[in-house]
């Protein structure tokens, strides 16, 4: 059964266009609440299911929060609400309180006008498939009568949430170490992390300097985060700063910055975790990645003698894949990152923590640590195609003779110095033409080529 709402990281969209509506958001968490509340949960006697609503600072997570706790109550069932909480934080405490699912309120990346709503387990995790599909099969019918009133849900604040979750954080940094005598640049995006990040490092012993702290609920993730570190760079030089963390909005991505201003990705901050591990002999089995994970690090695994897979382009997928052989470590050159022996989800400060641990650990700085690691020119061409070439994103495009003689000439002179990878859309008529490698002459030359032959798709 194909999902109709549901995406790969929940529903989300422009805030007032369906299905981002207050009736929507109210016909979901009524669909969803009655699904909780269907559900074997082992409740005693008249107990009822309890589900934690967090969000970003986004002005319109107050109408959809608003909207999301009627339906659940409407559905009998209980809700804590956190206010402005990362995405991680909200599994964290699912989780830790023993409730039976957790909302999130937020749309990541994106700017103020679009808004989104995921769900975790009780786990702390992602629902699983069968959940959504059922939450989504009430979600077409016409809302059912409320429960009796003596049955409603109830509603109310949990009012130390964030500082729950800071000590949950600062839990995932060695007791035996601290973060003395560093100052640290934290870009918050304005988002949800903005009265999270700065707590946990300074409690930690660093010296902060926070910026993208100030959320108004327009200004989210606005020239400001790990989308757009340019800000971060330059207040690491203007502050004389050791280092630099920027997050994005709902604050499970990382971005990382040296005192000089040089940035490294996900890529890089994943690979230096799981080096660090290696060494002190922790890391568990291999590390997982994505399609777009660039050669360079892939390279520098085997160089290392580390175990590393792709998983399609997703942190979805890469939990997935984590779960499936038993790895803890993955993550995608967005800074999603995933350390699953400290947390069930991606978490940007727990992520941080981590990649500090190893900094305080070595004594080394990060372009020490990463100096050998450059990551590889990569070009991606988006080339339009024709609707009927596009089914659900699987495009027979190396059965194309152009497109394959194209890619098989690129793959011979890219050798093991380089590779191509077509990726079709899933939801637009594009063809996603990658190329990455040593030169970056020929990588640019060949992504062009391709695309040129993946003309003929049009």
């Amino acid at each position: 059964m194909t999902r109709k709402y549901f995406g790969t990281d929940g529903i989300r969209g422009r805030v007032g266009i369906a299905p981002i509506t207050p009736e929507f958001c109210m016909r979901l968490g009524y669909a969803a609440g009655k699904v909780l509340a269907a559900a074997d949960w082992h409740l005693s006697q008249g107990e009822r299911p309890t589900v934690l609503i967090g969000k970003d600072t986004r002005i319109s997570g107050y109408m959809l929060e608003a909207a999301l706790q009627a339906g659940l109550c409407a559905a009998g069932v209980d809700v804590l609400l956190t206010g402005p909480l990362p995405t991680p934080g909200v599994a964290y405490l699912t989780r830790a309180l023993r409730l039976q699912a957790g909302i999130v309120i937020s749309a990541s990346h994106n700017p103020f006008a679009d808004n989104g709503v995921k769900f975790f387990s009780a786990q702390g995790k992602k629902l699983p498939d069968e959940t959504e599909r059922a939450i989504e099969a009430l979600l077409d019918a016409p809302m059912q009568k409320t429960m009796p009133s003596e049955k409603l849900g109830r509603a109310r604040r949990v009012d130390d949430a964030a500082g729950r979750y800071i000590e949950f954080c600062k839990s995932t940094f060695p007791y035996e170490l601290d973060l003395r005598g560093l100052r640290i640049v934290v870009d918050c995006a304005h988002g949800a992390a903005y009265h999270i990040a700065g707590p946990v490092l300074h409690e930690l012993g660093a010296d902060i300097v926070a910026i993208g702290a100030e959320p108004d609920g327009f200004n989210i993730n606005l020239a400001s985060g790990a989308t757009h570190p340019a800000t971060l760079q330059k207040a690491v030089k203007q502050h004389r700063a050791d280092l630099g963390i920027a997050l994005d909005g709902d604050g499970d991505r990382l971005v990382m910055a040296d005192g000089k201003g040089v940035l490294y990705d996900g890529d890089q901050l994943l690979y230096l975790i799981a080096r660090h591990r290696q060494l002190e002999a922790t890391l568990k089995g291999g590390v997982a990645g994505t399609l777009m994970t660039n050669y360079a690090i892939e390279k520098a695994f085997a160089k290392a003698g580390i175990a590393f897979a792709r998983a399609k382009v997703g942190d979805r997928y890469v939990l997935e894949m984590l779960q499936q052989k038993n790895w803890q470590l993955g993550g995608e050159g967005s800074g999603h990152i995933l350390c699953l022996d400290k947390h069930t989800t991606g978490d940007g400060i727990v992520s941080a923590l981590q990649v500090l641990r190893a900094l305080q650990a070595s004594g080394k700085s990060l372009s020490a640590l990463l100096g050998e690691v450059k990551l590889y020119p990569q070009v991606l061409i988006n080339v339009k195609i024709a609707n009927k070439s596009n089914k659900r994103g699987q495009t027979p495009f190396l059965k194309n003779a152009k497109i394959a003689a194209a890619v098989a000439a690129a793959e011979r002179d890219l050798a093991d110095s380089g590779r191509v990878l077509l990726r079709a859309s899933g939801t637009e008529p594009l063809l996603r033409v990658m190329v990455e490698g040593v030169s970056k002459t020929k990588v640019q030359r060949w992504a062009a080529h391709i695309a040129e032959a993946a003309k003929s798709l049009s």
